[in-house]
C-alpha cells in the first residue's frame, strides 16, 4: 500500500488552508507560514481571488489528465471495461486498493481540492466590494466548483463528511452527512451560482450554461425531474449547436469526418466549435508547470506492441514510426465486447455495417489492421496475431479502440505517444440532449426522450429510434456510444442507481443498495470480463466485483484520524460496523 504522507497531513484534518506539509510530525498542528503570500495578504481583492479559481480550473484537470486518471477508475468499475492492471476488486479495502487505480487517492484529492473553493467562500465577505456583482460572480464560481467535486465524491464515496468552509487549524471531529443532504446544499448553491456565473468566458472559465449544465445531473440526482428538464433546456436554448459539418484542422481531409475532427485536441476550443460547453485547457506552448500530458492513450489503448510473433518473442518494433501513428497504449483500461461491438448493433445494422459515424472504420482501429514490423521476425509484414500468447497474456494487448478521441500527439517525443499535451472536453452539448432525455424518460415523456437521443444519433448518421425504444439501458447505452471516455461513467451509473432506489423501480431499495443495485446488475448483464472464470487474467488474477463495490472505501486512515467523530465506513468493507447515524441537513452559512 502506498504511504501518502501530504494527503494523511492534509485530511488527517480532513485539510487546513494555505500550505501543504510534508510529514504527519508533532508541529504540523502549528504550521510556520511559508512565505509572505498568507491568505490575510493575498485575499483582499478581486486579483487575489482569481488566483484562487485559477487553480481550481487547473485541478479539474485530474479527471482526465495523466496516467491511471480519475476517469480509469470510472470505467475499471462500470458496465464497459476492467482495468488491466488491477480487475480484482476484492483488492479494493480501506488499507488498501486494485493497483494504481486512484479509488484511493480520488478521496483525498478531491478534499484537498475543496479547500480552495472553501478558502474563497469563507473569505469572500472579508473584503468591502465596491461592486457586489463581481463578490457575487467570484463566489458563483466557487459554488460551481464545490458542487463539481462533491457531486463526484457523493456517488463514488456516498455518505461522506460536508465540509464547506476554511479550516484553519486541525479538526479531528469530523461527522458524515447524508449523500442527500449534500445533494441538497450543492442544489441550493448552484441555483444561486446560475444567475451571476457569465453568459460568456474565455476558455476554460465555467459559464452559466456549465452551471446548468452541471445543475441538471444535480436535478437528475435528487429526483427532481422537471427542474432537470429545465436547466438542459437553458442550455440546448443557449449559443450552443451540435457540429454537424466538418471544420477545423483536419476538414481538408476527405477521408475523415465531423466526429473525427470534433475530437481534435486543438478543436476543442476552435472558434467554430459551437458544441464545446466547458473544457480543459493544455497546450504543448504552455509554461511546464501548466502543462499535463493527456494520456488517454495510455489509459484506454491496448498493449498492442508486445504482442509475439510465432517465434514467441515481439514482433513489434519498438520505438518505431507506427506509433507515431497509432500510439501507445499500456492497456490500462481494458474495454469489452459490449462496447466494442454488442452496442453499435441492431436489428438492420451490425457493427461492421452500422453507418454511425462513431462506429465507422476510419475512426477505429482493429488489432487485425495492425502488422509485425520487426524485419527479422518471421511473420515480418504479417497481420498480428493472439494464436502465439497465451490467453492471459493477451488480455492487456488485444482490443478494439476510439482512435478517433485517443489520438492526440504533440510531438515527436517518446514521452508523448501515451497521448500528448492537449484540450479535452468536460462538457458538451450532445451530453445535454442526453441529460434531458433522461429526465424525460423518468418522467415517462418517452416521444419527447426519443427526439432528444435522436439529435445526438441522427449527427452521427445513425438510424433514428421512437419511444418504444427507450429505457434506461438504452439511454446509457448511447451515453456509451458518445460520450466514451468523456463522462465519468461509474458515477451517473450509481446517480441512476439511486434513483431507482429512492423510486422503489425493480425492488431497488437505498437500503439495501450495497447488495442489490442497477448499476451492478447491469456490470453483470453486459460485461463480459466480470464473468471470467478466476485465474485467466494477466498474471493470472481473477477478474472479481461484487455487489457492495458500487461505492468504493472510505480510506481507514482518515477514520482511524478522526479520534473525536464518526466517519462512516461504506456497507461492505471492514468497519462499517462502527457508524453512526449521517447527518441529514446543512445550513447556509453565508449570506448570498
Amino acid at each position: 500500500m502506498k504511504v501518502i504522507n501530504i494527503k494523511v497531513c492534509l485530511i488527517c484534518g480532513l485539510m487546513f488552508l494555505s500550505q501543504f506539509f510534508n510529514s504527519c510530525t508533532d508541529n504540523w498542528l502549528a504550521p510556520e507560514p511559508l512565505s509572505t503570500f498568507t491568505p490575510e495578504n493575498v485575499y483582499v481583492d478581486e486579483e487575489g481571488f482569481e488566483s484562487l479559481l485559477v487553480t481550481m480550473r487547473k485541478n479539474l484537470k485530474d479527471e482526465h489528465y495523466g496516467f491511471f486518471s480519475w476517469s480509469t477508475a470510472e470505467y475499471v468499475s462500470s458496465d464497459l471495461a476492467v482495468g488491466g492492471y488491477g480487475p480484482d476488486f476484492s483488492f479494493l479495502t480501506p488499507t488498501g486498493t486494485p493497483e494504481r487505480y486512484p479509488v484511493d487517492d480520488m478521496f483525498g484529492d478531491i478534499y484537498e481540492y475543496l479547500k480552495d473553493p472553501n478558502v474563497l467562500i469563507s473569505r469572500i465577505d472579508e473584503v468591502a466590494w465596491q461592486d457586489q456583482s463581481i463578490r457575487n460572480r467570484l463566489l458563483a464560481e466557487a459554488f460551481w466548483h464545490r458542487a463539481y467535486l462533491y457531486y463526484r465524491l457523493i456517488h463514488s464515496y456516498g455518505d461522506v463528511p460536508w465540509i464547506g468552509e476554511e479550516l484553519k487549524g486541525a479538526k479531528i471531529d469530523f461527522v458524515t452527512h447524508s449523500r442527500w443532504a449534500i445533494l441538497d446544499k450543492i442544489q441550493r448553491d448552484l441555483e444561486w451560482a446560475v444567475e451571476w456565473m457569465p453568459e460568456s468566458a474565455p476558455p476554460r472559465v465555467p459559464t452559466k450554461y456549465a452551471g446548468w449544465h452541471l445543475l441538471a445531473k444535480i436535478y437528475l440526482a435528487n429526483t427532481e425531474f422537471d427542474k432537470a428538464i429545465e436547466a438542459a433546456t437553458n442550455v440546448i436554448e443557449g449559443p450552443f449547436a451540435l457540429m454537424t459539418n466538418r471544420f477545423g484542422s483536419w476538414s481538408d481531409d476527405p477521408t475523415r469526418n465531423v466526429i473525427w475532427d470534433l475530437f481534435r485536441h486543438e478543436n476543442i476550443y476552435n472558434g467554430q466549435n459551437t458544441e464545446t460547453i466547458l473544457g480543459l485547457v493544455d497546450r504543448a506552448e504552455a509554461p511546464e508547470e501548466a502543462r499535463r500530458y493527456r494520456s488517454l492513450a495510455a489509459n484506454f489503448n491496448p498493449h498492442w506492441w508486445d504482442v509475439k510473433d510465432i517465434d514467441g518473442q515481439r514482433g513489434i518494433e519498438y520505438p518505431s514510426a507506427l506509433m507515431d501513428t497509432v500510439m501507445r497504449g499500456q492497456g490500462i483500461t481494458v474495454s469489452n465486447k459490449y462496447f466494442q461491438y454488442g452496442i453499435w448493433g441492431d436489428e438492420t445494422y451490425s457493427w461492421e455495417t452500422t453507418p454511425d459515424l462513431r462506429r465507422s472504420d476510419i475512426n477505429w482501429i482493429e488489432m487485425r489492421e495492425i502488422r509485425y514490423n520487426v524485419a527479422d521476425s518471421p511473420n515480418f509484414g504479417e497481420r498480428i496475431e493472439q494464436r502465439w500468447s497465451t490467453p492471459s497474456d493477451t488480455t492487456l494487448r488485444w482490443y478494439s479502440w476510439p482512435h478517433y478521441k485517443t489520438y492526440n500527439p504533440t510531438s515527436q517525443e517518446e514521452s508523448t505517444w501515451g497521448g500528448g499535451n492537449g484540450d479535452w472536453y468536460l462538457f458538451r452539448l450532445a451530453e445535454t440532449y442526453l441529460i434531458r432525455a433522461e429526465a424525460y424518460y423518468w418522467n415517462e415523456q418517452l416521444a419527447q426522450s426519443a427526439a432528444d437521443i435522436n439529435v445526438v444519433r441522427l449527427r452521427a448518421n445513425a438510424p433514428s429510434i421512437t419511444g418504444a425504444d427507450v429505457t434506461i439501458d438504452y439511454i446509457f447505452d448511447e451515453r456509451a456510444r458518445e460520450l466514451y471516455m468523456e463522462e465519468p461513467r461509474h458515477t451517473e451509473m450509481v446517480r441512476v442507481s439511486n434513483i431507482m432506489a429512492r423510486l422503489n423501480t425493480n425492488g431497488y431499495e437505498l437500503e439495501t443498495i450495497g447488495q442489490k443495485s442497477w448499476w451492478y446488475d447491469r456490470v453483470m448483464r453486459v460485461n463480459d470480463l466480470y464473468n471470467q472464470p478466476p485465474g485467466t487474467w494477466w498474471s493470472s488474477q481473477s477478474v472479481t466485483i461484487e455487489p457492495y463495490n458500487i461505492y468504493w472505501p472510505i480510506p481507514q486512515n482518515i477514520i482511524t484520524a478522526n479520534t473525536q467523530g464518526t466517519i462512516n465506513q461504506n456497507y461492505g468493507y471492514e468497519g462499517y460496523q462502527n457508524n453512526s447515524e449521517p447527518l441529514d441537513t446543512i445550513e447556509d452559512t453565508i449570506e448570498k
